[in-house]
């Protein structure tokens, strides 16, 4: 696949002479001072493990929120022109719940009304139905207005009524309603998400070899779509003997973290079958130039499809599917 590193004799033998025997050497157990766990405080846990109960049970909290992933109850792509959205059965989009049986139209106008090969020039509304919005409908906290909705995956506009919340998203080169409801009963049925134990053999530290230049990989989707995301370097380490190697991308260019896809073996049988995430820092040196990167596999977690149907997440690159059992981290879902 294109964007796939392999890794040649002599560049291994320079991986090796950078600094990789002591990488190999972690995973043999023979850890320097330096790197070693810190020492149990007055819980009986060592320091990592306490802070990654800690980032487990704000991810549980995240996840459950008002406006977490459980609350998804609808992804309706929008057609050019207008779109009546409403719990009545005379709206192109059907609302769940106690929903108002007009709450607004959405419309798609400009060059995406009439073309698909370009949606620079298009624009998205909120328009009142017959009669005007109604009571409590707002948009982004305030009373609800007739205008244009930033289309915007950071920080959309929020059509908000009661428990529900609404916001347009761009996929591809079309546009679709995200519905959230904090009243679903996915989520009001929440109880826990499902780990491994923490285990320290899985919190490793890989060699950080920069891409020169870095590139830019097309990540696929669930839906068909393909996402265009930088990827600025190769993370290469050691665990049970075998030498494997991710591959990380920016989901923003401007931020402090990577950003890695992956699947392994437990993807068949105890994890979510399409993959999990890690998210990390960034290397000791810097993006630019080769240093040293943990990865606690620990952290790993289910994408938004583990949780619901109407989500639309990135699968993991060919070059991100592992031929080892990763038996760490989240494990599959189950309501």
């Amino acid at each position: 696949m294109r964007g796939f590193v392999r890794l040649s004799t002599f560049a291994l033998a320079l991986l090796l002479a950078g600094g990789f025997l002591f990488v190999a050497s972690q995973a043999a157990g023979a850890q320097p001072a330096a790197d070693q766990p810190a020492a149990p405080d007055a819980t009986g846990l060592p320091q990592w493990q306490q802070d990654l109960a800690a980032w487990r049970a704000a991810r549980e909290s995240e996840i459950s929120a008002p406006d977490g992933w459980l609350t998804l109850a609808g992804l309706e792509w929008l057609k050019p022109g207008i779109n009546s959205v409403g719990a009545g059965a005379d709206n192109q989009i059907r609302l769940p719940g106690q929903a108002p049986e007009h709450l607004g139209m959405v419309t798609v106008s400009g060059e995406t009304a009439k073309t698909s090969s370009s949606n620079a020039n298009s624009i998205v509304q909120l328009l009142a139905p017959a009669g005007g919005f109604p009571p409590e409908l707002t948009l982004d906290g305030k009373p609800a207005r007739e205008g244009s909705l930033v289309v915007d995956d950071v920080k959309p506009s929020a059509i908000a009524w009661r428990g529900l919340t609404l916001v347009v998203l761009k996929r591809g080169d079309r546009y679709v309603l995200r519905i959230k409801d904090a009243n679903s009963p996915v989520r009001t049925a929440f109880r826990a998400l499902n780990w491994y134990p923490p285990d320290p053999r899985y919190r490793v530290t890989a060699r950080w070899t920069p891409f020169q230049p870095p590139k830019v990989e097309e990540i696929p989707t669930v839906i068909g779509t393909t996402l265009k995301l930088p990827a600025p370097g190769l993370a290469t380490f050691m665990l049970d003997g075998k030498l494997m190697h991710l591959e990380p991308v920016l989901e923003d260019p401007s931020g402090k973290t990577l950003f890695f896809m992956l699947r392994d073996q437990t993807s068949k049988t105890t994890t979510y079958g399409g993959g999990r995430f890690l998210h990390t820092g960034l290397p000791d040196n810097g993006l630019d130039h080769p240093g040293n990167l943990t990865l606690d596999f620990n952290r790993l977690e289910n994408p938004p499809c583990a949780y619901t149907v109407y989500a639309t997440c990135p699968l993991p690159p060919e070059q991100n599917r592992l031929a080892v059992a990763l038996e760490a981290g989240e494990r599959r879902y189950q309501p």
